[in-house]
């Protein structure tokens, strides 16, 4: 019983590896699974730090999954986007955890190879020292020590500014979301960032714009096209996704349609995305807890 409650214990930080790992809720979640699995035929006796270990279980489960998911993504119709999570606003309190599991930082952690993305993710954002992530990934402190300074240099020359959510970043979206509806052009253009970029994400399966749309002028020409296009049908209710705040639009039917997340900085929008694949979309609504 007491094996059990420790893996239930600590399954809301073992998502969370798993998720930062691996970019996708369905995916995390198989990953915990065969963790849980493999902890149940763990002789107990040899385990000394619960944590440590169930750690190391998923991160190496979550490895060899994201060699295997690596290669369907490059063969993915349009632009690729990870999978939504909608967060409770306990994420946004914890800034190196909401910045960790936003869009934009999920995207960069993309652009690393699996063992560099599991450095960087259990050292910067979960603390584990390298000796230990030497240990979890069976490598020399020394090949660990160059990765982790490889992988810190790449995310700092690609990540932006995080802003949490905020009253000044409740205030843009309002703005925004009032000139796209009534095709307010200028106000539009006031609120986007000059080298603002929208990402959409059908996967193939909805129409969504296959590469990414840049800069503010073509930004808000899409963004009106879509409304007088789509969305006079759809209902819009608000949420957090990843620990930003997001507009839901939904179908006549009520189903979930469209999650799209806002990225603000200061009092311009510098990053949209829009998730529609429906296979995202299918746990998008249930909350979920995220902790290191």
């Amino acid at each position: 019983m007491g094996d059990v409650d420790a893996f239930d214990r600590l399954r809301p930080l073992l998502f969370t590896i798993a998720y930062e790992l691996l970019g996708s809720a369905a995916d995390a979640e198989d990953v915990v699974q065969d963790s849980y699995l493999r902890w149940r035929g763990t002789d107990r006796t040899t385990v000394t730090h619960e944590r440590a270990y169930l750690t190391q279980i998923v991160t190496r489960q979550a490895l060899n999954h994201l060699r295997t998911v690596r290669r369907r993504r490059e063969e993915y119709v349009g632009s690729w986007l990870p999978e939504p999570i909608r967060t409770d606003n306990d994420a946004s309190h914890d800034v190196l955890l909401a910045e960790s599991v936003s869009m934009a930082m999920l995207l960069v952690l993309e652009t690393l190879g699996p063992t560099e993305r599991a450095v960087f993710v259990l050292s910067e954002v979960f603390g584990h020292s390298l000796v230990d992530i030497a240990g979890m990934l069976g490598r020399s402190d020394a090949s660990v020590r160059q990765i982790a300074h490889r992988a810190r240099a790449h995310v700092r020359s690609r990540k932006k500014r995080f802003e949490p959510d905020s009253e000044t970043s409740r205030a843009v979206i309002g703005k925004f979301l009032r000139a796209a509806q009534t095709g307010d052009v200028q106000t539009l253009m006031d609120v986007l960032a000059p080298d603002i970029v929208q990402i959409s994400d059908g996967g193939g399966k909805v129409s969504a714009a296959r590469r990414p749309v840049v800069g503010a002028e073509k930004v808000a020409a899409y963004l009106i096209g879509l409304v007088r296009k789509s969305l006079t049908d759809m209902t819009i209710e608000f949420g957090t996704y990843n620990a930003l705040p997001a507009v839901l639009l939904r179908g006549a039917d009520g189903q979930l349609d469209t999650v799209q997340m806002i990225e603000v900085d200061g009092e311009r929008i510098v990053g949209l995305y829009a998730v529609r694949n429906p296979d995202k979309l299918r746990t998008a609504e249930l909350t979920r807890a995220l902790v290191r």
